[in-house]
């Protein structure tokens, strides 16, 4: 018990059970731990007590069967359990991977993965099958990836479900990825930008018309700092048009289109029926082709403020990414405004947080100058608060590049993305790693985390 001295409850207990209870202390984190394995424990018994014949290795498995067995009550109540504990969890992915001999759930948590209790390998068929009906995806495919997305309830809460499945050796993977209908869009001051970039970022996005790329890796936050700058400049005398894949936040006034590649309706098909509609401001969600590019740009050139992503490792590869896809330097010189790349670091727990004389060799790590080195770094230990992790949450980390005329000459004249970067870092462009470097003097993160997400300047 965390309370030994909760006599109401010790006298329940002795009731229901007859017998004389020795309470014993115990940390609730534990205790919850505790009932959470025991209680799953309990169901995969239950499970596995089904007929013999309904629990089947995947190859020889029938289509009935599975369908049956997925509809079983201790299946759906299994599925239910394991998206409600991610979401208590505030996880952003599940993984359900097949190994030879083991089933393996994680969950993503603040970017990083962690092992969750996991049913028996034979639940492996039931498991998928009761996810892909969830998702109305084909349980007969076993052979090909799937994607499906389902919206569901849990705790209160709406929450979409994006699923992938992935046929692998022994058996299909399974990726759903959770997106909270019900947490609010952050606000710009929120995402952790420092003054002076968040009053540049709020210049470009006030431009009438051009291009605002974000940057980064997928879960680095990029869509969530397209949707701050939406909401920051959203008034009901503009309209706004999104096409996304999927919607992932509901922003109140705006037009929002999911992409739907099984009937043809691409980012470009969209894109280009989008600008017929007469938008002043368009999200496209990525441009992963020439064509999406193209016609982002020719809108950005027409009058319209254009905000998208790209897969880039900093601000300046975004400008080269596009020339590399063929897209005419001078439309890229003439249509980007600005380039934002960002990362995500995990926050020090508040709960565990100490502070630690960092050692000269990690210092010199992230670059800190010679002459400004701080004296004390924070770290934290972890506690029941952050899961022992030593972290709870995250904040960006940001790298914004304004389109200036020195950089449009560069791009015009195809400079290489180091010599733009550069040229930028002399002229004030803070890079990712000198942002995550003052966070750590600022006591927000590690030095670790920031070399985790950061690789090292080069310019």
């Amino acid at each position: 018990m965390a309370d030994p001295l909760n006599l109401m409850a010790i006298d329940d207990l002795r009731l229901l059970t007859g017998l004389e209870i020795k309470p014993v202390v115990a940390p609730p984190r534990e205790i919850d731990e505790a009932i959470e394995h025991f209680y799953m424990e309990q169901m995969f018994h239950d499970i596995s007590a089904l007929k013999a014949d309904q629990v089947l290795p995947e190859e020889e498995s029938e289509i009935a069967d599975l369908e049956k067995l997925a509809r079983e009550a201790l299946v759906i109540k299994l599925v239910n359990l394991l998206i409600h504990q991610a979401v208590q969890e505030r996880a952003s992915d599940i993984h359900i991977e097949p190994h030879e001999k083991q089933l393996k759930v994680r969950y993503r948590i603040d970017g990083i993965l962690h092992d969750a209790t996991a049913p028996p390998k034979s639940l492996h068929p039931a498991i998928i099958s009761r996810v892909k009906i969830l998702a109305e995806m084909d349980i007969a495919e076993r052979r090909l990836p799937q994607d499906g997305r389902v919206r569901v309830k849990v705790a209160d809460r709406q929450v979409d479900l994006r699923v992938s499945t992935l046929p692998t050796l022994y058996g299909e993977s399974v990726v759903i990825r959770l997106l909270d209908r019900s947490a609010g869009m952050m606000a710009l001051q929120e995402l952790g930008m420092r003054e002076d970039a968040l009053q540049e970022f709020n210049r470009l996005i006030t431009r009438p018309h051009g291009i605002i790329l974000v940057t980064g890796p997928t879960g680095s936050g990029k869509t969530t700092t397209l949707y701050a700058a939406l909401n920051r400049i959203y008034s009901p005398q503009k309209k706004i048009i999104t096409i996304e894949d999927p919607v992932e936040y509901e922003l109140m006034g705006a037009n929002q289109l999911n992409v739907r590649p099984q009937i043809g309706l691409s980012f470009a098909r969209g894109l280009r029926h989008i600008v017929r509609q007469d938008p002043d401001i368009i999200m496209v969600g990525e441009i992963r082709d020439r064509e999406t590019a193209e016609i982002a740009i020719h809108s950005a050139l027409t009058g319209h403020l254009v905000f998208s992503t790209l897969h880039t490792n900093d601000s300046s590869g975004a400008l080269t990414r596009l020339l590399d896809m063929g897209i005419e330097p001078y439309l890229v010189a003439s249509s980007i405004i600005g380039v934002l790349a960002q990362r995500l670091v995990r926050v020090i727990c508040r709960g565990c947080k100490r502070q630690v004389t960092p050692e000269p060799e990690a210092l010199r790590e992230v670059e800190f100058p010679e002459t400004d080195r701080p004296d004390k770094v924070s770290v934290a230990d972890g506690c029941d608060r952050c899961r022992q992790t030593g972290y709870q949450g995250r904040t960006g980390v940001f790298e914004l590049l304004p389109i200036t005329e020195t950089v449009r000459d560069q791009v015009l004249n195809k400079i290489s993305s180091s010599v733009i970067k550069q040229k930028a870092v002399r002229e004030g462009m803070r890079t990712l790693l000198v942002d995550g470097r003052e966070k750590v003097r600022e006591s927000l993160t590690t030095i670790e985390e920031v070399l985790r997400v950061c690789q090292r300047d080069e310019a």
